[in-house]
C-alpha cells in the first residue's frame, strides 16, 4: 500500500496502517506535523525499573515529559489514543540488551511474553510538532533538524543517568523571541528553548557533526537554537544497562489523538522575553515579562538624581536587567570598590561603595556562587574589618575572600583572571565595579573635584580592559558621576553633562553601565534584581537546561539575603566607627550621623523591597 497526501488528513485513523506493517514508508513524520498531532517516544522498561525511570523523567521533566505510565502488560493508552497497541503502534522498535543495541524489529508480538513484565512510557516529543508552531509564528523552515548531546548533565536516579541530549534549530535573531513564545506554551512536549547562542556553552564543539540527524547549515543571522529532546530518555535507558529494553526506532515516534493547534499564555509570569546577555561567547537569556518589568522598576526607582549632577542623560534603560541576566548565569564573580576621594584623611576611603558591594556578595553568597572582592594593597586591612562587621551584622553569611591585585609584569591581569594565565581557563565569569574609582583619558584617576588621586588607586582597571579579550568574561560598572570605573561606556554623555566630566570622565568601560543617583543604590538594585530573576520560573527553567528540580524552594534563603534598613543603617555607623566618611554622593558632603539615614538611604531600599515583593 502507498500512502499518499490525502491520508495526512486522516490521523490518528493513520495508526491503523501502520499496524498492518503495509505501508511503503520508514518514518511517520510527513504523517504527523501536518495535522499537529502530539507524539510520543516510547520505552518500555522492566517493571522492576519502572518507578525509579518515572522518577527519573519528572526530574528531568523539560526533556522527559511524561504523558503516560502504562501497567505492567498493559498494551493500551487510551487516554492517548483510542486503537494503541504498543505491540504495532510503531513502524519500526528496536532492541537493547544489557544497554547494547541488538536488532530492529517490525514489531514486539513475539515478546508478548517478556512484556507481560514490562512498562510503557510515552513521552512528549517535540521533532515534528514544533514545525507548524514555528512556521506559524514566521520561523523559515530549514527542512531538517539535528540533535547533539551536551555536557550537561541530567538529575540521576539510580541507575538511570546520562547527559542532556539537544535538537538544534537555527532561527534568525529577528525571530527569537517569537520562535521561542511560540514553543513556550507547548507543555505537553518540550517547550521553551533551553539555550540559545554558542553551542560551546553546551559543550558542543562542531555543530557539523550531529550524533543524531544530518547536519544543519545557518544562514547570515541566524542563531543556533536549541531544544531538549525525549532521546534523553533512551540515553539513560542505554545506560542503565537493562537486560531487556525496547524503544522505537528514529522517525517513528507514536501519533497520539491530542492535538497540539490550541495553546495560550495566560499572564505576564508566563510570557517570556529574550535578551542578548554576551557577544562573546554569543549567548542569550530568558525571563518573564513580569519579572523584566519588576526590575525595570527597580532601574526607574535608583535613577533618581538627589545631587542634580546630570545623571539621567548618563541611564542605558535595560542595563540593570542585562546586568544580572548575566550574573546570574555566572559561576565565580570579582567585585572591586573603593574611592579614596578624601586624600586628606586615613583611611581616604568613603562610604559609598563597599554597603553596596556586600549587597551583592550576600545575595551571590545565598544563590551559591563564588565570589571574591579585590581592592588596593594599602585598604587590605580595612576592608578585612568591613568584611567581618558585615558578617557579624547579618549581612554575609560567611566572609568573602578578599584580594589585591599589582601590575608586576605584561601578563599580570592575564595570570589574575585565567589559571596559569590560559584565556580558555577564566577563574571568573564577571567582574563588578561598584564606586571604584576609575581611570580617565589621561590616565590619572579623579574625585568629583578634579584632584588627582592616582596614588591612592592600584590599576584594578588593567583586570576590566584585561577581560574585554577573554571570551566568558563579562564586566558591569556602577557608579554615580561617571568617574568610577566601567562608566567608560557612558563616557561621551559625562564629558557632554557632567561638571568637570571633561577630565574625570572614566575612559574603561564595562559591558554592562549601572547608573544610580548613589552608587550604594546601584548595589541594592543588583541584589533585588538577582533575588526577582531566581524567583522567576521561566528564567529558573533556563538557567538550569530543564533538567534537575526547581531551585523555587530556596527562596526563604534568598530573601534572607536581601539588603534591609536595619542591616544597611547597622552596616553604616560600623564604617563611621573605622573612620570612613560620606563621599560627595548625592552632593551630600556629611557625615552619616548628620544625614538621617531614613530621609534618603532608607525610603529607598523600601521601595527597592516594596517592589521585589510586589
Amino acid at each position: 500500500m502507498l500512502l499518499t497526501g490525502g491520508l495526512k488528513s486522516l490521523l490518528p485513523q493513520a495508526r491503523r496502517i501502520i499496524h498492518c506493517k503495509r505501508v511503503r514508508i520508514s518514518n511517520i513524520s510527513g504523517m504527523a506535523k501536518v495535522p499537529g498531532y502530539t507524539q510520543a517516544r516510547v520505552v518500555l522498561l522492566h517493571k522492576s525499573l519502572a518507578d525509579d525511570f518515572e522518577k527519573f523523567c519528572h526530574a528531568n521533566s523539560g526533556a522527559l515529559p511524561l504523558l503516560y505510565r502504562s501497567k505492567p502488560g498493559e498494551w493500551k493508552c487510551t487516554s492517548l489514543s483510542s486503537n494503541s497497541d504498543t505491540r504495532t503502534d510503531h513502524l519500526q522498535y528496536r532492541k537493547y540488551e544489557y544497554g547494547a543495541f541488538t536488532g530492529s524489529l517490525e514489531s514486539l508480538n513475539d515478546y508478548a511474553e517478556q512484556l507481560k513484565d514490562m512498562v510503557a512510557f510515552y513521552l512528549g516529543c517535540c521533532s515534528f510538532n514544533f514545525e507548524k508552531v514555528l512556521q506559524a509564528a514566521g520561523i523559515p523552515e530549514r527542512n531538517t533538524e539535528q540533535k547533539r548531546n551536551t555536557a550537561v548533565p541530567c538529575y540521576s536516579i539510580s541507575t538511570f543517568c546520562c547527559n542532556l541530549l539537544v535538537t538544534m534549530r537555527p532561527v534568525p535573531e529577528s525571530k527569537l523571541e517569537a520562535a521561542v513564545l511560540a514553543t513556550s506554551a507547548l507543555k505537553e512536549t518540550q517547550g521553551a528553548p533551553v539555550h540559545m547562542g554558542n553551542p560551546g556553552l553546551l559543550g558542543i564543539q562542531d555543530l557539523s557533526k550531529p550524533d543524531y540527524g544530518d547536519p544543519v547549515r545557518l544562514h547570515p543571522g541566524d542563531i543556533p537554537v536549541f531544544w531538549a529532546c525525549s532521546v534523553t530518555g533512551i540515553e539513560a535507558v542505554i545506560n542503565c544497562r537493562s537486560p531487556l529494553a525496547f524503544t522505537h526506532s528514529f522517525g517513528c515516534t507514536f501519533i497520539t489523538d491530542l492535538k497540539n493547534d490550541k495553546f495560550t499564555l495566560r499572564s505576564s509570569r508566563e510570557v517570556p522575553q529574550v535578551h542578548c546577555i554576551s557577544q562573546d561567547p554569543l549567548h542569550y537569556s530568558m525571563v518573564s515579562t513580569e519579572a523584566a518589568k519588576k526590575i525595570k522598576t527597580l532601574e526607574g526607582l535608583i535613577g533618581i538624581d538627589p545631587g542634580n549632577r546630570g545623571i539621567a542623560h548618563l541611564l542605558h534603560p535595560g542595563e540593570l536587567l542585562k546586568a544580572c541576566l548575566s550574573l546570574s548565569h555566572a559561576r565565580s564573580v570579582l567585585i572591586t570598590t573603593g574611592f579614596p576621594t578624601h586624600f586628606n584623611y586615613e583611611p581616604p576611603e568613603e562610604n559609598d561603595g563597599p554597603p553596596g558591594a556586600l549587597a551583592i556578595a550576600a545575595m551571590l553568597q545565598a544563590l551559591e556562587k563564588d565570589v571574591a572582592i579585590v581592592t588596593d594593597q594599602r585598604a587590605m586591612d580595612l576592608n578585612k574589618k568591613i568584611i567581618e562587621e558585615a558578617v557579624q551584622i547579618g549581612i554575609l553569611k560567611e566572609p568573602v575572600p578578599l584580594l589585591s591585585y599589582q601590575r608586576e609584569s605584561a601578563d599580570s591581569a592575564l595570570t589574575f583572571l585565567c589559571e596559569s594565565g590560559n584565556p580558555r581557563r577564566p577563574r571568573f565569569d564577571h567582574l563588578i565595579a561598584i564606586e571604584r574609582a576609575g581611570m580617565a583619558a589621561d590616565g590619572n584617576y579623579y574625585n568629583a573635584r578634579k584632584v588627582n588621586i592616582k596614588h591612592l588607586v592600584d590599576p584594578i582597571d588593567e583586570l576590566f580592559l584585561t577581560a574585554q579579550t577573554i571570551p566568558g568574561i563579562t564586566t558591569t560598572g556602577v557608579g554615580d558621576g561617571g568617574n568610577e570605573l566601567g562608566m567608560g561606556k557612558v563616557k561621551d554623555a559625562v564629558k557632554k553633562h557632567i561638571k568637570n566630566g571633561d577630565v574625570i570622565a572614566c575612559d574603561v568601560a564595562a559591558d554592562f553601565a549601572v547608573v544610580a543617583g548613589v552608587s550604594n543604590w546601584g548595589g541594592y538594585a543588583i541584589a533585588c534584581a538577582l533575588y526577582i530573576l531566581s524567583t522567576c520560573e521561566i528564567h529558573d527553567c533556563y538557567l538550569r537546561r530543564a533538567v534537575g528540580f526547581s531551585q523555587l524552594p530556596k527562596k526563604t534563603v534568598w530573601l534572607s539575603a536581601l539588603p534591609s534598613v536595619t542591616k544597611e543603617e547597622k552596616l553604616l555607623k560600623a564604617l563611621v566607627q573605622l573612620g570612613v566618611r560620606s563621599g560627595a554622593s548625592a552632593s551630600l558632603e556629611m557625615e552619616v550621623d548628620a544625614l538621617p539615614f531614613y530621609n534618603i538611604h532608607s525610603d529607598m531600599i523600601e521601595k527597592l523591597l516594596q517592589e521585589v515583593q510586589h
